[in-house]
């Protein structure tokens, strides 16, 4: 399809009623907060949180290496457990106000613990060996190919706060665990009984091996994260904020190590896809592997709370990918790139890539990396448009963009470099 007329093609967000809604904390969204406040005080029953099914762990980071360490589970009786688990099926399925939903219908039961040392948690000395006790269930909860019931025990009265912050969404309640029991044998897929039974296994690949067992990096982050993978000693619990960095990034270092020695792809790409308030715009070009995220957020979205102008943020990678940890974009350039990379290895092409993300003031909340991934990777569905070149792609997106070519070539390498390197994209 030719550019001009994919561009002239593409439809309003259908779901920008919703994100307005949203954006004003709906009425819906805060009958359901009151609601939930009601279910809460009549769930937790003398320091008991009974016939819990638990989908999910979360581990903090703050005070590393001696964190929080929790098992999340829904407080109202009548919720499916699965509904509640981040996903790719939250895609097109859910706003901004149903995530702010289902995160505060989990409650927290958590304790502190070092990374490495199990402590009281277990009668292990050590995380690696931790299979009874606290972290003994939540290593449980954490490979089991299904929500796990559980029952667990509170000290004190958990704390409920659903007022959220100004550049965070409301969370789930908190409560400090002094047991935790399954209330069933769990079933543990064979590939993950594999990793676990393989003391010698890097964790890096280990969840290559996962992922290529069709294995989500949903699925492996929480594994990774109640540190169950890994060489022996090694294996230690990760917060579950760098677990879904870590595991983005190395399925993308895998994915990107398929294409070496692929063609590249013939002609110049562009795909378009919008979703929460994030608009994508993805240009794939004929050449070697090359890969950038730029960022753009807008005045009044949520990391750009100023009235100002439009923030930007950039990184890249060549053939041989980064050396170090990206900063400015963080974990939506390696949420980014596995969508696109993903998308190559399934055509057995490489190309080089260039991913535009506007931040509307709609996305009124920040409901995690995923979004970010799944925008990537659902950006393919559908028929691109096709460009003669990479210049004459990027001026017909630039009307589009909230930022002038000037601004877009001061921050993206790839842009500035048209003038010298043209040759190389055409």
């Amino acid at each position: 399809m030719r550019l001009d007329d994919y561009i002239d093609g593409l439809e309003p967000d259908e779901d920008a009623r919703r994100r307005r809604l949203a954006k004003e904390k709906s009425y819906e969204v805060t009958e359901y907060l009151e609601d939930f406040e009601r279910a809460f005080e009549e769930s937790v029953q003398g320091g008991d949180l009974f016939g819990s099914t638990s989908p999910s762990v979360f581990v903090g980071r703050s005070g590393y290496p001696d964190v929080s360490t929790g098992l999340l589970s829904p407080v109202a009786g009548d919720v499916d457990p699965e509904s509640l688990v981040t996903d790719a099926s939250w895609y097109g399925a859910v706003g901004i106000d149903d995530v702010v939903q289902r995160r505060s219908s989990l409650l927290n039961s958590n304790r502190r613990a070092d990374v490495r040392d199990a402590g009281s948690l277990s009668d292990s000395d050590s995380v690696h060996d931790a299979w009874n006790g606290f972290l003994g269930t939540q290593r449980e909860v954490a490979i089991a190919g299904d929500p796990v019931d559980v029952e667990i025990g509170l000290d004190g009265t958990p704390e409920l706060d659903l007022s959220g912050g100004e550049i965070s969404a409301p969370r789930g309640p908190r409560a400090r665990a002094n047991r935790a029991e399954l209330a069933e044998n769990p079933y543990v897929p064979r590939p993950v009984k594999k990793t676990l039974e393989d003391d010698d296994w890097q964790a890096q690949g280990a969840m290559t091996y996962l992922y290529r067992r069709g294995f989500d990096v949903y699925e492996i982050n929480n594994i990774l994260s109640a540190g169950a993978l890994g060489r022996g000693e090694n294996r230690r619990l990760v917060p579950t904020r760098w677990s879904i960095t870590a595991v983005d990034d190395t399925v993308g270092q895998f994915l990107r190590g398929q294409l070496r020695g692929t063609q590249s792809i013939d002609q110049v790409e562009v795909h378009e896809n919008e979703f929460m308030g994030n608009r994508y715009w993805v240009v794939l070009a004929p050449g070697k592997w090359e890969y950038e995220l730029v960022e753009m957020k807008a005045p009044g979205s949520i990391w750009n709370q100023g009235q100002g102008e439009v923030w930007m943020g950039a990184a890249s990678e060549g053939f041989e990918g980064r050396s170090g940890y990206v900063d400015e974009t963080a974990g939506a350039y390696y949420a980014s790139r596995l969508g696109v990379l993903e998308h190559l290895a399934e055509r057995d092409r490489q190309a080089k890539c260039l991913v535009l993300r506007e931040v509307s003031d709609d996305y009124w909340a920040p409901v995690g990396v995923w979004q970010v991934r799944e925008s990537v990777r659902n950006a393919f569905d559908d028929e691109p448009g096709e460009a003669e070149d990479f210049a004459t792609a990027i001026r017909a997106i630039e009307p589009h963009l909230p930022v002038s070519t000037n601004r877009l070539r001061r921050k993206s390498s790839m842009v500035s470099g048209l003038q010298s390197s043209l040759a190389d994209w055409t």
